[in-house]
């Protein structure tokens, strides 16, 4: 052979050997377990039995106290909020409905289990499936699967549902809770059974950790940032903070000391304000003075959640003995997850800082919202910018595979802004005011998803909107404070 040949022989065969190393490390190391996970990419177990699910009316002819808390909550509307379904019937279009029931096994557990949801849409469904996250459903849940899952960590509906099991004299109802059952548990109606689960974060981890349905990227990742934080190393959990009144939450928070059991409810109360909104408002169309006041009683609790939730700092930064900076420190001191979290690309939370000197001219303006509802380039946000396969900007969670940017705040933690201010001659003071603000989403996104509704969702009929509104804003926390303009 030839010394030309034997290069070119070997050039092939380098070829084909990085061929096959790149296309083994091209290959998704997340397999899934579709003998187990049935229902992918939601990743419920489903042990089916004669044992049906319960509506949550049903629950609350023993359990009313708990009832009246759930219905009103998060939790009771997970499946019927109009922005989620706006979502799910987007996601449906562009990936089809067998992608969507990822979504749909945390918002309607029963629903996709059953095979009841077909498709985005809330019309002719039972009770149980329009409930979303009721009683039967977290109560059912018999153990989680997280070391399972294609990442080995919890996420996208992670756990075994178990409404009961057949016996030889007929099915029997068996629930789960965190506590060992007292005596007559259950009245005869169901057995109680203690998982002690249900009083930890592994149990919210199942759906308040989101992968993307293909490549399992984290999309949302509420129960990781707790995990790494001062909250679980102190063995405060989810239910801690969520499942008890505001006065409590930021005992809990400040102290890092767990309530007591007399303090929980099922309250599942969170930032969302904008579901608790909408809901009083199709209460109140329905003629259902009692549900509105019950929403509305959650939207001033989430309301002060969020005024709980974090502090501001300002500082001046001088240079050559000038002011040159004004510095806002953002510090999150009582979410036991980063700020915002969740859907971190969507959630908007972002600083309104104004400078003034002595005669009340305005120096600096910056995060103020536009008539049009939009925020100016230049304002400072606490969020992500997802991204797709094609490292291109992305929004819908269906193609963000990685964040090209995140800058949210941890627990206990805190993010420095810097703003460039420089006093007028002859001025010896300067009022800076900085406000954290806050809403559910950026106004057009808000806009293309409640307009994205399924046909048999009216924002009219069902909730009073002609159009889509302004999203409200609340203002989280303010400070104002003086600086001289010279050392």
């Amino acid at each position: 052979m030839t010394y030309k040949a034997k290069v070119a022989s070997l050039i092939a065969a380098m070829l084909l050997i990085t061929g096959a190393i790149g296309t083994t490390a091209s290959a998704s190391p997340f397999k899934v377990d579709l003998e187990l996970f049935k229902f992918n990419p939601s990743l419920i177990v489903y042990e089916k039995s004669s044992a049906e699910f319960t509506d949550p009316q049903t629950c609350g002819e023993c359990h009313e106290d708990k009832y009246q808390e759930w219905n009103g909550s998060l939790h009771s509307m997970a499946f019927i909020d109009p922005v989620y379904q706006g979502e799910l019937n987007k996601a449906t279009k562009a990936v089809g409905h067998s992608i969507s029931r990822q979504c749909e096994g945390c918002h309607s557990p029963a629903g996709v289990v059953t095979g009841e949801i077909k498709g985005p849409g809330v019309s002719g469904l039972s009770p149980v499936a329009r409930a979303g996250v009721s009683c039967d459903m977290c109560h059912s849940i018999s153990a989680v699967n997280h070391g399972k899952t294609p990442t080995k960590e919890p996420g996208n509906g992670s756990f075994v549902i178990k409404p009961g099991e057949d016996r030889p004299d007929g099915a029997v109802l068996i629930k789960h809770g965190p506590h060992p059952p007292a005596e007559g548990c259950g009245d005869g109606f169901h057995e109680c059974r203690q998982t002690e689960f249900h009083a930890q974060a592994d149990l919210c981890a199942s759906c308040h950790q989101v992968f993307h349905y293909d490549k399992y990227f984290p999309i949302e990742a509420t129960y990781h940032e707790w995990k790494h934080s001062l909250y679980a190393q102190n063995d405060i959990h989810c239910q801690d903070c969520h499942m008890v009144g505001t006065e409590t939450f930021v005992k809990a928070a400040d102290s890092l000391v767990k309530p007591e059991r007399k303090d929980y409810r099922h309250y599942f109360n969170g930032a969302n304000y904008l579901l608790y909104y909408l809901g009083a408002q199709a209460a109140e169309k329905a003629d259902d003075k009692e549900q509105a006041g019950r929403l509305m009683h959650q939207y001033e609790m989430a309301v002060k959640r969020l005024q709980n939730a974090a502090e501001l700092e300002i500082e001046p930064v001088y240079r050559n003995g000038a002011l040159a900076e004004v510095r806002v420190r953002v510090k999150n001191v009582r979410a036991g997850h980063n700020l915002p979290t969740s859907l971190s690309n969507i959630r908007q939370m972002w600083l309104e800082v104004i400078a003034k000197d002595e005669k009340g001219k305005i120096i600096l303006s910056t995060g103020a919202v536009k008539a049009d509802g939009s925020l100016a380039e230049d304002t400072r946000l606490f969020n992500s910018d997802g991204m797709g396969p094609n490292m291109h900007f992305a929004v819908d969670p269906w193609i963000i595979t990685a964040f090209s940017r995140h800058e949210t705040i941890p627990p206990k933690g805190y993010r420095d802004v810097h703003y460039g201010v420089t006093a007028p001659k002859g001025s010896k003071k300067l009022t800076i005011e900085a406000k954290l603000r806050y809403r559910q989403a950026d106004q057009q996104i808000a806009e293309a998803l409640l307009g994205a509704v399924p046909k048999d969702i009216d924002l009219a009929r069902d909730y009073g909107l002609s159009k889509v509104p302004t999203l409200p804003v609340v203002d989280m926390v303010a400070l104002q404070r003086e600086v001289a303009a010279a050392q």
